[in-house]
């Protein structure tokens, strides 16, 4: 059996295919590079391209004949969408609507898309299930949720079953070390703190002032594992027969900037200098999801809940790679 994995040579994308090749799935990597590392892609053969390229994507696809898509290509910096929007509408949705386009002339082929939290906006409850209104704030996240409604209506028109899997923040990094997270610029707060820790810079905490507990914004991380576990989870559904569903990937559980911190200090062993900086326009006080969907419908809870054990693995590949994220953004 194929998945063909759209941007499996990015972050979750790379996770995703050493996951399928250890379940005996031949995963297909189709990525166009401008953001992923061709050093990531191991598990399978390696088709660069681009996705809004209808010719190669069907060359891609003749060749391979995928059962099944998981779709990860996409950008995914809130600041640069808010800054260029035009860009992020012709990367994630344009180009999204020539790979569907493209996949109609081979079957209804099940899809699992990479969706967000940010599809949601502004907290109006706590923990956010799926049925919250779904309000983006920036360009990022209504890319993603046009995605969301393409694939609906698509389902109702076409017959194309998908599951959009709304992830809330993804942290980690392979146990084993052999992949991990490699942005540029790095707009993940653990991978930063970790980077101040190993080249004492200082981390930028964007703001101290929210009714929060310590006054730094709280977030739900899960584990890039946890996340892959579920998209096969995902795939297994589909293969099953399931209908087309858009669930939450949560912990359930907020960490603050600051609680970040200070456990990174607890696992490397190393202080972490800190400045604070103004509050970013459009950060929530408070994102935590609820999860109760994904255990219904897929089995699914988080097998590495803990942010001590994120931060370790992360650790792990930023320490014994030559990795340089950049600590302050």
């Amino acid at each position: 059996m194929k998945v063909l994995v759209t941007g499996g040579a990015g972050y979750i994308g790379s996770h995703a295919c050493k996951a399928l090749a250890a379940k005996g799935v031949e995963p297909v990597v189709y990525d166009n590079l401008s953001r992923g590392h061709r050093e990531a892609v191991k598990w399978g053969p390696f088709e660069q391209g681009d996705i809004g390229d209808a010719a190669r994507v069907r060359t891609v696809l003749e060749r391979y004949r995928p059962a099944a898509v998981m779709h990860f290509a996409a950008y995914a910096y809130v600041g640069e969408s808010n800054e260029n929007p035009l860009l992020y509408y012709e990367n994630n949705v344009a180009k999204a609507v020539v790979l569907l386009r493209t996949l109609q002339d081979f079957g209804a082929l099940p899809f699992i898309f990479s969706s967000t939290c940010a599809t949601y906006g502004m907290p109006k409850s706590l923990p956010i299930a799926e049925d919250h209104p779904q309000e983006p704030i920036n360009p990022y996240g209504r890319s993603k949720l046009y995605v969301e409604r393409m694939l609906a209506e698509a389902d109702a028109a076409y017959g194309l079953r998908s599951v959009s899997l709304r992830y809330f923040n993804a942290a980690g990094c392979d146990p084993d070390g052999e992949i991990g997270e490699t942005h540029d610029p790095e707009p993940h707060l653990i991978p930063r703190v970790l980077a101040a820790a190993r080249d004492q810079t200082p981390v930028h905490i964007f703001g101290d002032d929210y009714d929060t507990p310590d006054g730094t914004c709280i977030r739900d991380y899960v584990h890039v594992n946890d996340i892959v576990d579920a998209h096969l989870r995902a795939l297994d559904y589909l293969a099953a027969g399931g209908a087309s569903c858009a669930i939450n990937l949560a912990n359930t559980r907020g960490y603050s900037v600051k609680e970040v911190i200070a456990t990174a200090e607890r696992v490397t062993g190393r202080s972490v200098p800190a400045k604070v900086m103004p509050r970013r326009p459009g950060d929530p006080p408070v994102l935590i999801g609820f999860a109760g969907k994904a255990k219904d419908v897929l089995g699914w809870t988080p097998k590495l809940p803990e942010l001590a054990t994120q931060i370790e693995h992360a650790w792990r590949w930023l320490s014994t790679a030559q990795r340089q994220p950049a600590a302050a953004l």
